[in-house]
């Protein structure tokens, strides 16, 4: 049995979840956080991340990264931590599983689409999105709509950057479903999750953007600090090809950071005295994450990664194309809602800004391979173009 820091959040002690449940010893014996977990990863929003963009649009290489893929590293890497700090690796685990479940087809391009089409209704938010889709869109139980998760899953979900002081539109839905408690700072568990996120993206879309031909090594070796450990790990494999030596980098670097959390963390929790979960959230500040010096050497990596990759002349064409896309799909189920599934479409509201949110809800659960499909029956190959 693992034993929890006193620090940790204890599934005995949750705040409970919207609508009451009596335990049934049939499902097995997991405790509230255990089943948080398995209930993301049974969801259908969870099977949909794997044809989801993480990094590349609609990728033709089976090897690249999607939001599935992603979702598993970042667990991975937040279940490492969580337990050598003590934490509750199930509700680290569920919220990194989770976190990323709001986005919606082609990445950032799509939500730029979906942020147009709402702007005059409280916009779109990916983040809040997630909590939308888990609460209300989600629909397994008979009683109610949602996955009726536990308050600190949602509240781990709604500010594992940090206390959020204007929330958007959907997020205050949920927080006046269930009061998140959103001035304060989110379980350690969350903070863990969102750091983990950051380790996972910032080194594996090296490995995806060096496979695609984007990125090279001498680019990636003007930074410092992964120059200096390129040449360690060269001098440590001598008699090995160069050419073999890219995945020991990402794994250097990816060790590197989380040790650094780990010590940071732990000298945090040491100054600052604490001894519960609300110390964590009223601590004032982030507990869990990077050194001062590691976190200005992860702000170079992704200005490099933005300047060379993300915004690289075909990553940007490929995501005008699919904000294009998800703009035109908007002005078709406004114009003709009867091209919906019929699901969607006879549950369209009447007014504003219900019917729009109603449309942007089908819209950022599609796939990218979904939403070119819906795209090109409505308007065939060369609109656009």
């Amino acid at each position: 049995m693992t034993i929890l820091a006193s620090y940790a959040s204890d599934p005995a002690q949750s705040r409970g979840r919207m609508h009451d449940e009596k335990r049934d010893v049939t499902r097995g014996p997991r405790d509230d956080f255990q089943r948080d977990r398995d209930r993301i990863i049974h969801s259908i929003s969870f099977r949909r991340l794997r044809h989801k963009t993480q990094v590349f649009v609609a990728p033709d290489g089976d090897h690249y990264r999607v939001r599935l893929t992603h979702s598993l590293e970042v667990a991975q890497i937040g279940r490492t931590i969580a337990r050598a700090l003590g934490l509750n690796e199930d509700l680290t685990e569920a919220l990194c599983l989770a976190h990323d479940i709001g986005h919606p087809p082609f990445g950032h391009a799509g939500e730029d689409a979906l942020q147009d089409a709402l702007d005059e209704f409280g916009g779109f938010d990916h983040n809040a999105q997630t909590i939308r889709t888990l609460n209300k869109l989600e629909m397994p139980y008979p009683r109610w709509a949602g996955l009726n998760l536990t308050w600190e899953m949602l509240e781990g979900l709604a500010k594992h950057n940090g206390p959020v002081t204007r929330p958007t539109w959907a997020l205050a839905e949920a927080n006046a479903a269930m009061d998140l408690d959103l001035g304060t700072w989110p379980s350690l568990e969350a903070q863990v999750a969102a750091i983990a996120d950051d380790i996972a993206y910032d080194n594996h879309d090296i490995d995806d953007g060096m496979r695609a031909g984007l990125l090279t090594l001498d680019q990636l070796l003007e930074l410092p600090f992964i120059a200096e450990r390129w040449h360690v790990i060269c001098d440590r494999f001598s008699d090995v090809p160069k050419v073999r030596l890219l995945p020991e980098l990402i794994r250097d670097q990816i060790g590197l950071m989380v040790n650094d959390v780990l010590e940071t963390t732990r000298a945090r929790l040491d100054r600052l005295d604490v001894q519960s979960p609300n110390d964590v959230r009223q601590a004032g500040q982030m507990i869990g994450g990077f050194s001062e010096d590691m976190a200005e050497k992860e702000r170079k990596l992704k200005g490099f990664m933005y300047e060379n990759l993300y915004h690289h002349p075909k990553q940007m064409a490929a995501a005008e194309e699919g904000k294009m896309m998800v703009a035109s799909l908007v002005n078709a189920y406004r114009e003709q809602p009867q091209l919906m599934p019929e699901s969607w479409s006879a549950a369209l509201p009447e007014g504003e800004p219900d019917r729009i949110r109603h449309i942007a809800d089908f819209l950022a659960g599609m796939t990218d391979r979904y939403a070119r499909n819906r795209y090109r029956e409505i308007y065939g190959e060369t609109h656009g173009k």
